[in-house]
């Protein structure tokens, strides 16, 4: 991993530690056997047949302390070579899914790999339909867990993949760049949390199931808010069978404006000068696979649209995960708002109206998850965002529809496959342009 030069060194438990113990237990056993013979010999009757019975008792003693010590010592190199720790002695956890992907288009897409919307036609000599391979939807997790922080059991996790972008090169996209999507570091106490680091917005951190959209999330730019950005964040929850949380967040102020290749600049929300601040309600009862989840919020930032002009930015949003019945389960999200392109797709990726004003925004999606067999998990959804079309600058996106099924297949040990169908259709003044996306995806997890 690249970020593993970030990343705090890991070794395994020393061998000397490992020698030491079992010296010592061998040690205090067999201490234990020559203590015990003495007495044993004085409780034993006078004559040569009843010291010899002794002698073969603690002879049997002897080789059972010796199995005994010896399956010990297996047990413990059996454990120091599976745990690694860190530097700091946490316990360290590695994860991964390596995916290559095989795709076909009908037409022109934002992103032929995982596309979010259609592009208009354009007049060219060349097909406008084509497949192709990526790998760059490969992603590499890390996590780290210690007790008694703070009272509490803290966990930090980092999670990349190479979808990044890639160099100017001939190879193009099998020559993929190294993101980071996620990192934070939280504490959790029996009725709180506190979570510093990178993740999704605190009002709408459910995304769909899918093999086929783990760069850019499934219906992203058709109702789904998804973008992950610096954030610190607070929970208080009540204890109990149904659970209800006060959650809040400040996040990072953000457009979601391109950027360049290397240099950066302060974008039109930096330049407000203030940060997002987020807030949410949530429910939770269930545990395991019977767990779900209902939480509602808002989002309040700025942008600014001269020195002396700032433009509010607000979302209201809900999210649900619910559990129905054993192996189904369906999980949605509804919002509305302007000015959302800085949290992920909003406004079909257009943040400003025609009088360059937060464009006003609504969109949802919904998906139904079917674990039909204990290997064979399936499932189908549908997404739409809907900005104000009387304020779509012209030329712009006036609808985004997108509808996916999909099927996830673990045959056998590492091995992963997954298919998915996804249909999206985005509507121009001049009229809608539909595409049919077909995504094989193959390879292992660890």
């Amino acid at each position: 991993m690249t970020a593993a030069s970030a990343a705090t060194p890991v070794k395994s438990v020393p061998p000397r530690t490992v020698a030491s113990s079992s010296a010592w237990l061998a040690g205090l056993l067999l201490g234990s056997m020559l203590v015990a013979s003495p007495l044993l010999a004085q409780r034993t009757p006078a004559g040569d047949s009843a010291r010899g019975v002794a002698a073969d008792s603690i002879a049997a003693r002897l080789r059972r302390a010796e199995e005994a010590i010896a399956l010990l010592q297996q047990q413990l190199g059996e454990q120091t070579s599976s745990g690694v720790t860190t530097r700091s002695r946490m316990q360290l956890e590695l994860s991964g899914r390596m995916l290559v992907h095989a795709f076909r288009n009908e037409r022109r897409v934002n992103n032929v790999d995982d596309p979010q919307f259609v592009r208009p036609d354009s007049a060219s000599a060349l097909p406008i339909s084509g497949v192709g391979l990526a790998i760059r939807q490969t992603v590499l997790g890390m996590s780290v867990t210690a007790r008694d922080v703070l009272g509490g059991s803290f966990t930090g996790t980092l999670d990349v993949d190479f979808f990044g972008g890639q160099q100017p090169s001939s190879g193009g996209r099998t020559f993929p760049l190294l993101r980071l999507r996620t990192a934070h570091g939280a504490v959790r106490w029996t009725h709180g949390e506190l979570l510093v680091g990178q993740e999704a917005p605190l009002i709408a951190a459910t995304n769909p199931v899918s093999p086929a959209a783990i760069g850019t999330p499934a219906f992203a730019a058709a109702g789904n808010l998804w973008l992950w950005l610096p954030q610190l964040r607070a929970t208080l929850e009540t204890g109990g069978p149904v659970r209800v949380a006060v959650q809040g967040a400040v996040i990072a102020p953000t457009t979601g404006d391109v950027v360049g290749l290397f240099d950066t600049d302060i974008d039109a929300a930096e330049r407000s000068g203030r940060p997002a601040v987020e807030g949410r309600l949530r429910v939770r009862w269930g545990e395991d696979e019977r767990a779900s989840e209902i939480g509602c919020g808002g989002h309040l930032g700025w942008i600014a649209l001269s020195a002396a002009t700032l433009a509010r930015t607000n979302v209201a949003a809900c999210d649900a995960r619910i559990a129905f019945i054993p192996r189904v389960e369906l999980r949605g999200e509804a919002y509305t708002g302007r000015g959302l392109r800085g949290l992920g797709g909003g406004g079909i990726g257009q943040n400003l109206s025609r009088s360059a004003t937060p464009l006003e925004d609504r969109g949802g999606w919904g998906q139904i998850n079917i674990d039909a067999y204990h290997t064979l998990k399936i499932g189908a959804g549908c997404g739409i965002d809907e900005p104000r079309s009387a304020d779509v600058p012209a030329g712009g996106r006036l609808r985004n529809e997108a509808c996916a099924s999909y099927a996830i297949l673990r045959p056998a040990g590492p091995l992963f496959l997954g298919v998915e169908i996804r249909q999206i259709e985005t509507k121009y003044a001049a009229g809608s342009v539909t595409n049919n996306h077909l995504n094989l995806g193959i390879g292992f997890e660890f």
